[in-house]
């Protein structure tokens, strides 16, 4: 089957799209926070290669060519943020603030995590950049010693779960003011979790776009800190 797949170098490519488009399916059938399509389209995908035998290089021969897309994308969530940028210069002060807080909350609970559970170095370099975008997470993880695969799985992990309790999360502790909401979600849980923040509105969408690229780069600023604490 391998053989017969990697003649295609779309194949990869094709498996992802449909995947994605039946997960959008079954989420738009259900519409439950619980049926995130990003998370079945990763199922989808890893059953139909165990299925059919087919190894992860075949698959991304054509599946790479979607990663490609995925630093514009990012940039692209800056188009909300200016439609809203009355807001953000009216709150800079308790928008910046509750991004930092946000950062050193992350990083210093991997921190915790990791003097609790005896990670490596190495673990501990994986794991520390979990919620900032997937782009930024690689090149940290790369640069300082970490597993760049564990890290993307991790970093998607943590915004699917953001995405799947970030409404749960602020009705618990009755966080009502949509700037707050934005910037806690953007901050926690990256682009999957502002796709969630969009939906529940423009304002929460536009603070949550801001906070992945600002708490981005405080991670790596702050990253070289967190490093020689452990």
């Amino acid at each position: 089957m391998n053989e017969t797949l990697s003649s295609s170098m779309f194949f990869g490519l094709f498996l992802t799209l449909a995947a994605y488009m039946l997960a959008l399916r079954i989420k738009k059938r259900f519409n439950s926070s619980l049926v995130n399509p990003l998370l079945i389209a990763i199922v989808l995908c890893i059953a139909v290669l165990l299925l059919l035998n087919i190894d992860y290089e075949t698959y991304n021969q054509g599946a790479k060519y979607i990663s490609g897309f995925l630093t514009p994308a990012t940039v692209c969530l800056a188009v909300p943020l200016y439609t809203q940028l009355d807001k953000l210069k009216k709150n800079f002060r308790a928008i910046m603030a509750g991004i930092l807080s946000g950062v050193i909350a992350s990083l210093g609970s991997i921190l915790i995590m990791a003097k609790i559970f005896g990670f490596s170095r190495e673990e501990y370099i994986t794991f520390m950049p979990k919620s900032i975008t997937t782009a930024i997470g690689m090149s940290i993880s790369r640069e300082m010693g970490g597993n760049v695969a564990i890290t993307v799985t991790v970093i998607i992990l943590t915004g699917v779960f953001g995405n799947i309790i970030c409404q749960s999360v602020l009705k618990l502790f009755k966080i009502h003011n949509k700037i707050a909401k934005g910037i806690a979600i953007g901050t926690a849980s990256h682009a999957i979790g502002t796709s969630k923040a969009m939906e529940i509105g423009e304002i929460e969408g536009a603070m949550s776009s801001l906070s992945i690229v600002v708490s981005g780069i405080l991670t790596v600023i702050l990253a070289n800190l967190f490093v020689r604490l452990y």
